[in-house]
């Protein structure tokens, strides 16, 4: 994986960059002048006119399989790691292992950041999912029945366990003040098609799960790239889950 960075240019490690958000967070990136590490199985399957971009190095791997040599390597001289690894909508998607890709990859993240002991923390920009709850209860607008269903969903589907397994790592066993590694998991509501637009992001959750609100991926993209660009957001929302949903989205 050869790449040319400008001094002072960010570079932003990607992860999950052939998916319907990070293919959006990928040309995001790009566009704003950042230069982007993606580690996918199949380069064929970027985003259409993406390939042989200035300032993208695409190395061609199974994420998992990546020894840890490989996977510092690969994380080394980054400011930032996006994820927006998920587990495709079929019964082999759903089902079929790895059950923890999405945990595995966080652990990784941050155990790589760690051998590495960089100057500044690495940012690690998670997307995670409106089914994930923060702890202590602290999302008070999921009563009981809420509370239920989630639990079932989590026992029963994979990635609801996967998503909320991976908030739980950052939260307890990286916490808020990580010396090498600082996080955000970001919840976007209903993913939906569009073009970037008005959003608002929140604290907690804002809509039931039985009435969901909704959330263009390209707005997902957005906040996710604003959090790896603008320093000022970062301290607003580092070490937090923040809620996102298109603007007016909040019942």
């Amino acid at each position: 994986m050869e790449e040319t960075v400008d001094s002072g240019r960010r570079t932003v490690l990607l992860l999950g960059g052939t998916g319907r958000t990070g293919g959006r967070v990928l040309r995001q990136l790009l566009d704003r002048g950042v230069a982007v590490r993606a580690v996918v199985r199949s380069a064929e399957r970027l985003p259409d006119g993406v390939a042989g971009a200035a300032g993208l190095a695409v190395k061609e791997a199974d994420l998992l399989s990546l020894s840890d040599e490989e996977f510092v390597e690969v994380v080394d001289g980054c400011d930032a790691v996006v994820s927006c690894l998920g587990h495709t909508l079929s019964a082999k998607g759903i089902f079929g292992r790895p059950h923890d890709l999405v945990a595995q990859a966080a652990r990784r993240v941050c155990v790589a950041a760690t051998a590495l002991h960089p100057e500044r923390p690495v940012r690690f920009v998670l997307m995670s999912s409106v089914s994930v709850n923060r702890s202590g209860r602290a999302d008070t607008r999921r009563g009981r029945l809420e509370r239920a269903w989630v639990w079932l969903l989590r026992g029963l589907i994979p990635p609801a366990r996967d998503n909320q397994r991976a908030a739980d790592f950052l939260l307890e066993a990286v916490g808020v003040d990580g010396r090498d590694v600082e996080w955000t998991a970001v919840r976007p509501d209903s993913l939906k098609e569009g073009d970037v637009s008005p959003y608002d992001v929140h604290e907690g959750l804002v809509d039931s799960l039985f009435r969901p609100g909704q959330t263009q991926m390209a707005n997902v993209a957005d906040f996710m790239c604003e959090l790896v660009t603008d320093d000022r957001l970062w301290e607003r929302w580092r070490g937090k889950l923040p809620v996102i949903v298109d603007k007016g989205g909040a019942r």
